[in-house]
């Protein structure tokens, strides 16, 4: 009994709440990915099984809940004000607008609807409206992994994300004076003066503190990330001071910070602090409020929770369809614009649990808005993935240029020629120094004879070398492996110049001194994993990849030698700028073989079941165009085959290669811990031979 009262005592405890809700974020996402689902999923189930409704381990309406879930509702929307590309959005904004207005309109007035039609009060209509106008662009990731992100229709889409967002906060602020009951005529005037002028104030106040930080040259990213962070909790008081929600503050501050904020790491930090910590405990508090029993009847009494899929799903088809045929369209492109503002996720949640704290929204509200979730979060990013493939026709002369490729008039005719790079490899490991020093090796040089730069970069941590006791044993260690380089460099006959770098940041470091020597690629080995590290803290490689300017190779030549890497596989999803990127790796392997080596490259591309023959022979031809002249046919193979199963056809068919060059997209959306879906790590440790995967870096 005792022992009972002491585990309901630290369970009640602040430090003991907070407690297990920071091991849920660290535990539940690295478990809820085995299973191909996406985190906040994992985040709902486990806030519902440590809720009241359940164990009973945690309180939702204790004070240490309701600060840390309201700390993640003001920096889930800060983020999704953070991310959002101003520029772009100004360069089609008239056209931007009418579709958000489209989308504002048919969402409100669809959520009135319902309202009205299952009873609800005029103020509850009014927060069902401006939940069903929102949506977060999911699919946006996937769009920027086929280098479509520059389409008009993809631009169009996200830029939409800031007008409709923007209203249905206002929507909310609105919703919540009115609920109180104490706003009349006039003071809904007031309240909109009162919205207006908080906005100018935050947005042009920001704007213009942030300019003078940024002009005066402070350097200290501690000193700026705090800088950040009182701009935002003072934008998103000021805003309860002003009678508005704080979650609208917080999304102005969010786009003033962006405006004058460069990209960088202080930028990242901002979003990692909120990512990791706050917004999960938000989506951890939702599901505390979830009652098993009342979402067995929500879903019993299923009509509510059609209505609002319905009209969440039909009501942005119709705006898209609209707006695609004002505006001239091709059928692709409005299918993208109806998948990228399809997923409910950012702000519909926000505005549900806001409304359901305030007794405006119940719980079967609540309940419905968690399962269009889902759904919509599920198909938007599907049918993301079909419009795609779809929304950009290369012309028939057209080739896609990677990072080391440029285009060329040779002769008369429009040539691709590999340059010269400018390659990073961090060397830590001597037993896999020379092995990844020659594979750099050969791909430094150019086609036209044009030498590269080698640069070798030893990297030592200060502090950790320190409380081993041995930092200039580290250092002198690492001038060793600098000068084991260099000799193999001179034997290699590649130029070759050392860095040596002191850093706290090992991956941190890499991505600078790659973008302080304007370095064209960063090679790194592929370390063997360290599952603990990597589930707690994440690693190298991941950090590396995520803050690096340039594209990252990462390389596992397992058993192989630089002398056996003859016969390739690359796997092309799509014919994007990106994929030409796998097949120049693969080029600048071949070209450097030796002369009495028999060498084959083969494009494997697995076909849609759901594309036509003639699909599959476009796309026949079309890399057929990409075999240059001095490879010959016989040498130059391209499998398609019909999907789906890409992991099982290319480990069967690596058994017949060397190596085998992937690629992988790195994704964030909003700073939700939503990451893609990537099976490239996986893949790559059941595969026979040698790997290589390239990333291309966050845009």
């Amino acid at each position: 009994m005792a022992m009972q009262a002491s585990i309901s005592h630290v369970m009640h405890h602040p430090l003991g709440v907070f407690s297990m809700l920071v091991a849920i974020s660290a535990a539940v996402p690295p478990l809820i990915r085995r299973l191909g689902l996406p985190d906040l999923v994992g985040l709902l189930a486990a806030g519902v099984v440590v809720g009241p409704h359940a164990l009973n381990w945690v309180d939702s309406s204790s004070e240490t809940v309701r600060l840390l879930s309201d700390l993640g509702a003001v920096y889930l929307l800060f983020t999704m004000g953070l991310e959002i590309d101003l520029e772009e959005f100004n360069r089609v904004k008239r056209r931007s607008f009418i579709y958000g207005l489209l989308i504002l309109l048919i969402g409100v007035g669809t959520g009135v609807s319902i309202g009205l039609m299952a009873g609800f009060a005029s103020v509850s209509c009014l927060l069902l409206g401006a939940l069903m106008a929102t949506h977060t662009p999911l699919g946006y990731p996937i769009v920027r992994s086929y280098g479509a992100q520059k389409d008009e229709s993809v631009v169009v889409s996200v830029g939409s994300t800031i007008f409709t967002d923007i209203v249905a906060l206002l929507l909310l602020a609105v919703g919540l004076g009115l609920g109180q009951g104490s706003l009349s005529g006039l003071g809904l005037g007031l309240l909109l003066l009162k919205i207006g002028g908080f906005a100018l104030v935050v947005v042009i106040g920001i704007r213009w503190l942030g300019r003078r930080l940024v002009l005066r040259g402070i350097s200290d990213e501690n000193r700026m990330v705090l800088a950040v962070l009182v701009a935002l909790f003072l934008a998103s008081l000021g805003a309860e001071l002003a009678g508005v929600e704080k979650i609208v503050g917080a999304f102005l501050a969010g786009l003033a910070v962006n405006s004058v904020l460069p990209e960088g790491r202080v930028k990242e930090q901002v979003i990692f602090v909120g990512g990791v910590l706050f917004i999960p405990i938000f989506f951890i508090d939702l599901g505390l409020l979830l009652d098993l029993g009342s979402l067995g009847e929500s879903l019993g009494n299923f009509q509510f929770t059609a209505l609002m899929l319905v009209g969440a799903i039909g009501g942005k088809g119709l705006a898209s369809w609209v707006s695609g045929r004002l505006f001239g369209y091709r059928r692709a492109q409005i299918l993208m614009m109806w998948s990228l503002t399809m997923p409910k996720v950012a702000a519909t949640l926000a505005t549900a649990f806001i409304g359901y704290q305030a007794g405006l929204l119940n719980q079967t509200v609540l309940n419905s808005v968690l399962a269009v979730m889902v759904v919509t979060a599920t198909l938007g990013p599907i049918l993301t993935e079909q419009s795609v493939t779809r929304l950009k026709d290369p012309s028939p002369d057209a080739v896609p240029v990677s990072f080391g490729e440029e285009a060329a008039v040779l002769d008369g005719v429009n040539e691709v020629v590999q340059r010269p790079l400018r390659i990073v490899v961090p060397v830590a490991n001597p037993s896999t120094e020379k092995g990844l020093l020659s594979m750099a090796a050969r791909l430094v040089q150019g086609s036209s004879g044009a030498e590269g730069v080698l640069l070798p970069l030893a990297m030592v941590n200060p502090s950790l070398e320190e409380m081993r006791g041995g930092l200039n044993r580290a250092v002198a260690a690492a001038r060793g492996r600098l000068s084991t380089a260099e000799s193999i460099g001179a034997q290699l006959a590649v130029p070759t110049r050392s860095l040596l770098r002191l850093d706290e940041d090992i991956a941190g470091g890499m991505s600078r001194t790659a973008l302080e020597q304007a370095a064209d690629l960063l090679l790194i080995g592929a370390a063997r994993s360290d599952q603990l590290r990597a589930w707690l803290m994440g690693d190298i490689v991941d950090g590396v990849c995520r803050t690096a300017h340039c594209p990252v190779v990462v390389v596992n030549l397992g058993r192989e030698t630089d002398s056996g890497l003859g016969r390739i596989l690359v796997p092309i999803k799509d014919l994007s700028a990106s994929a030409r990127e796998q097949f120049e790796l693969a080029l600048r392997v071949i070209n450097s073989a030796p002369e009495d080596q028999r060498v084959r490259i083969t494009l494997l591309h697995v076909h849609d079941p759901r594309f036509s023959g003639q699909d599959r022979h476009w796309m026949e031809q079309q890399l057929i165009r990409w075999r240059p002249p001095g490879i010959p046919e016989e040498r130059f193979h391209i499998v398609i085959v019909r999907g789906p199963g890409i992991d099982g056809a290319i480990h069967r068919l690596s058994r017949e290669h060397d190596l085998v060059i992937l690629r992988t997209q790195r994704r964030r959306v909003a700073g939700l811990p939503i990451p893609g879906s990537d099976r490239t790590s996986k893949l790559i440790r059941q595969l026979p031979c040698a790997s290589m995967v390239i990333s291309d870096p966050l845009v």
